[in-house]
């Protein structure tokens, strides 16, 4: 015979399975994407000592594996607070890791920028859509090429300089950015190539004399990376 208090059982440990199966989902896919937003250090497609004698070996191992791979690391736990303080709702949190968000994320968006722009083949001028931009923004290669270089020099501190492009106007622009302030993040300029001149960049080999840093790294930048992200950027 039917027995109500049998079919209130069963469709009461129907539901438990329900709501412990969804939980189960629920955190499998908390897990997942946790670990799809970790972020990683890029990998080079050049050796360390590969843009000699212009940057260091010993520059560019400590830059990579050490100063950026530092960036990756605290942005990931940074971000991990943040997901935490987004999850409780709490704003206060949210808004006092907004400064480490900003820092550690610009690390590694700028470095991972700046490695591309460099190539042991890299040097001489641009061609093509590149070049023709820069002739007519800047009137030449040469007066642009003098122009970012002493807007990066004139950097206070650390920071950054920028060949950047300007999707209002269609034009470049050279822009500064202090710290690890990210360029598109604070000036809304596409980056197409950057300088760092944090001293980590360069100290151990060029002291204290910047602007023979900034003249040797002229030497390798990939100017086909430079073309590729104009393009990117005009789509």
């Amino acid at each position: 015979s039917f027995c109500p208090l049998n079919s209130i059982r069963n469709m009461l440990c129907r539901a438990g399975q329900i709501r412990r199966c969804a939980a189960s989902l629920s955190h499998t896919i908390s897990k997942v994407a946790a670990s799809r937003q970790k972020h990683t250090l890029p990998d080079l497609t050049y050796d360390y000592g590969a843009l000699e004698p212009y940057v260091s070996a010993e520059i560019m191992q400590l830059h990579h594996s050490k100063h950026h791979a530092t960036y990756v690391n605290n942005l990931n736990v940074t971000e991990e607070k943040y997901q935490e303080a987004l999850a409780k709702g709490d704003v206060t949190t949210q808004v006092a890791l907004q400064p480490a968000l900003k820092f550690n994320g610009g690390g590694h968006i700028n470095h991972t920028i700046f490695w591309t722009n460099l190539s042991p083949n890299g040097g001489g001028e641009p061609q093509g859509e590149l070049m023709e931009a820069i002739k007519r923004d800047f009137g030449s290669f040469q007066k642009m090429k003098e122009k970012m270089s002493a807007v990066t020099v004139a950097v206070q501190g650390s920071g950054w300089g920028w060949l950047g492009f300007d999707k209002d106007s269609g034009r470049l622009r050279i822009a500064a950015c202090a710290n690890q302030d990210p360029l598109q993040g604070t000036t809304g300029l596409t980056p197409l190539l950057g300088i760092d001149v944090w001293e980590h960049a360069y100290y151990l080999q060029y002291k204290n004399v910047r602007p023979d840093y900034v003249n040797a790294i002229w030497n390798v930048v990939n100017w086909e990376n430079v073309s590729e992200r104009l393009q990117m950027a005009k789509k």
